[in-house]
């Protein structure tokens, strides 16, 4: 009877300092694993920037003169259009006896004059790139069309002399004289500018999304 309780005794008092020594194993492994953890992340944070640094990202730049090649394609950039109504007023044999040889009329001229830059005139010595940077020399903005819209366009009065039946030209160098007047006006609002700068606006995004992060637009140089 006693050899039994000393048994069950002895295995208690092994019981007891199995758990203590679970206890003291789980309480060790904790810290470890805390204390390790931050040293693990930093290490790897390390090794990614220097892996960076090894290694950076590549820049990818295509070749300007494929770009002439695709930008040539649009050839007429239209970029800008003005609408624009004059009244010219045209007349002859005027004087004296104007009442009966002369002959006038007012004509109202409803136009629209487009400008642009023509790309095919691009060339190749045009596109530069310096450290990355596409510089571009566009050519000038010019006018493609300055014309009349006939629908709208109209003889708003006409007087002619009792002894003549009128000029039978004179509708047409009106009408001449309109589109000429129209187009000078569009000059002297600045369209030519207007257009080029639109142009470099719509490039500018063009190139940027062919793979050139910085474009500068410059002015050709004159020839003396």
């Amino acid at each position: 009877m006693d050899n039994t309780k000393g048994w069950f005794i002895a295995i208690g008092i092994l019981v007891v300092f199995s758990l203590a020594a679970l206890a003291v194993v789980w309480v060790v492994r904790d810290t470890i694993t805390n204390t390790v953890a931050p040293v693990q992340n930093a290490t790897g944070s390390i090794g990614t920037r220097v892996a960076e640094i090894l290694n950076p990202t590549p820049t990818i730049l295509p070749d300007p003169v494929t770009i002439v090649h695709s930008v040539r394609s649009l050839a007429r950039l239209e970029t800008i259009q003005y609408t624009v109504e004059k009244v010219i007023t045209a007349e002859t044999g005027q004087g004296t006896f104007s009442f009966l040889f002369g002959d006038r009329l007012i004509f109202v001229a409803h136009g629209y004059v487009i400008a642009g830059v023509d790309m095919d005139k691009l060339q190749p010595d045009d596109l530069e790139v310096r450290n990355s940077v596409l510089y571009v020399t566009l050519p000038e903005a010019e006018i493609f069309v300055a014309t009349l819209d006939n629908e709208k366009s109209y003889v708003y009065d006409r007087e002619t002399g009792v002894l003549t039946r009128g000029d039978v030209n004179l509708e047409t160098n009106a009408r001449k004289a309109a589109e000429q007047a129209i187009e000078e006006s569009a000059m002297e609002d600045g369209i030519l500018q207007l257009a080029r700068q639109n142009a470099e606006n719509y490039l500018s995004r063009l190139l940027r999304d062919l793979g050139y992060p910085e474009v500068i637009f410059t002015q050709a140089t004159a020839v003396p």
